[in-house]
């Protein structure tokens, strides 16, 4: 029967394309109140696309924000697992539109690419879900295993109300594990598992000097400039072989197994000097992609002080404000790395400024599965017969809160089942999705929901 709905997606697949045009063409920004209706509105597709299906129940569930759609069929029986499918319908900003080639909402097929906002995050890879979903259903008449979704539209803004609702709501989101995919592939055509999320916390600071700029001739060597306080305080932060000098950062860090760095090192390297470095740079006794992978992270992702113009404007500026994020693995508590870096903060102040910080309020724990879980190991099988290679396996180095929500609210395994390419241009202009893998992914799903009916 594995056969037959994948024969149904391949005979289906002009219909289903253009279902998903439909659904990309909608301009869900979930940022811009005047996208409001149309947020709602890709909420309804979302919701008439599951009764379509034949789910035995679907919600639009009002939220403080824009909506959750929740669908289930529980036809497998109890004795059959339960999957929640997690994915959002929102998507980015579309600006600048004058760097588009094509209309960012009237979705375009060039060079075997669908280009369009969300093509790739989340609407392509949530609709190759739904589209397996009917084809299982028109071929067998069920789905192998109950399945529950959980389609939301504010994972661009932070997911603002997810939390509590999954919360509130535990009974009616309980599964036994979850697939998302909302992430993608080291290479093209390279299938790959993401077995590892890094968590996330951060803050900003100011430094505070006189309470107007200065004439630098009259107040030089008097009065400390905030800009170069500044440049002490953060160097103290980190030295030049990227270790982190923040008293107590690495204390919970888990350590990297020789099996991970292997695994790491499997994974097709990327090509760093394309981004125009000289040369790479990661923690001493670590390569470049074990530390991005599995080490943690300090970053400064922006300082500004004193004069901006053209020029020279001589003055000693009244501040200077940086801000911070620290990306964390497994063991490490956010909350807890926060509070260090305020510490490490008030310890090394210099004299002659005050210091100001307003603490980051979004923060989550890294996530990790075991590559050997039998979930995980399914997902590696399914992937090699719809891609025909072997998997590789990574961690990431960014940060999906709602997999630690998931994971520490539900306490089950989390499959990260990522269909996206490094040329997708997530968040840019001309995004776009491979068609092929439309294709091979969703053969890729047919071929694991039918594989853990067995789990």
């Amino acid at each position: 029967m594995t056969n037959e709905a994948i024969n149904y997606l391949k005979e289906n697949e002009d219909r289903l394309l253009a279902k998903l045009n439909e659904f990309l063409a909608i301009p869900s920004v979930s940022t811009d109140s005047i996208h409001k209706p149309d947020v709602a509105k890709a909420a309804t597709f979302v919701a008439d696309y599951l009764n379509e299906i034949g789910f035995s129940e679907v919600e639009v569930q009002e939220t403080k924000g824009h909506p959750l759609v929740y669908g289930a069929w529980n036809g497998a029986g109890a004795d059959a697992p339960t999957v929640l499918f997690y994915g959002h319908y929102d998507v980015q900003p579309a600006d600048p539109l004058e760097l588009w080639k094509s209309e960012p909402f009237k979705p375009e097929v060039r060079d075997g690419r669908l280009y369009a906002r969300g093509a790739s995050d989340d609407k392509g890879q949530v609709f190759m879900h739904l589209a397996v979903f009917e084809a299982l259903m028109k071929t067998d008449g069920k789905l192998p295993i109950n399945v529950k979704v959980c389609i939301e539209g504010e994972e661009e803004i932070g997911s603002e109300n997810l939390y509590e609702i999954l919360n509130d709501k535990k009974q009616q989101f309980a599964a036994d594990f979850c697939v998302i995919s909302d992430s993608g592939m080291v290479a093209n055509d390279q299938p790959t598992i993401l077995y590892g999320l890094k968590g996330f916390t951060g803050l900003e600071f100011t430094l505070h000097g006189p309470d107007n700029d200065l004439h630098s001739g009259v107040y030089g060597g008097a009065v400390r400039n905030p800009a170069i306080a500044m440049a002490h305080l953060l160097a103290s932060m980190k030295d030049q072989n990227e270790v982190v000098q923040v008293d107590g950062f690495y204390d919970d860090v888990e350590p990297l197994s020789t099996e991970e760095r292997q695994l790491i090192n499997e994974v097709p390297g990327e090509d760093y000097t394309s981004l125009g470095i000289p040369e790479t740079v990661s923690e001493q006794g670590y390569t470049a992609m074990e530390h991005t992978m599995a080490r943690p992270t300090l970053e400064i992702n922006g300082m500004f002080s004193g004069y901006q113009g053209e020029g020279t404007k001589t003055i000693i500026p009244s501040s200077a404000t940086a801000k911070l994020t620290c990306r964390l693995v497994p063991g490490q508590d956010p909350e807890k790395i926060q509070n260090l870096l305020v510490d490490h903060l008030k310890r090394h102040v210099p004299a002659g400024v005050t210091l100001e910080i307003k603490r980051e309020p979004l923060s989550a724990k890294a996530y990790k599965v075991d590559p050997n879980n039998p979930l995980i190991e399914q997902a590696a099988t399914s992937y090699k017969q719809g891609f025909g290679k072997d998997v590789v396996y990574v961690r990431m180095g960014g940060s999906i809160p709602v997999v630690e929500w998931i994971d520490s609210l539900f306490q089950i395994p989390v499959v990260l089942l990522g269909f996206g390419t490094p040329g997708d241009r997530l968040h840019s202009p001309n995004e776009s999705f491979p068609l092929e893998n439309f294709t091979k992914g969703m053969e890729t799903l047919v071929y694991y929901y039918k594989q853990v009916k067995k789990a």
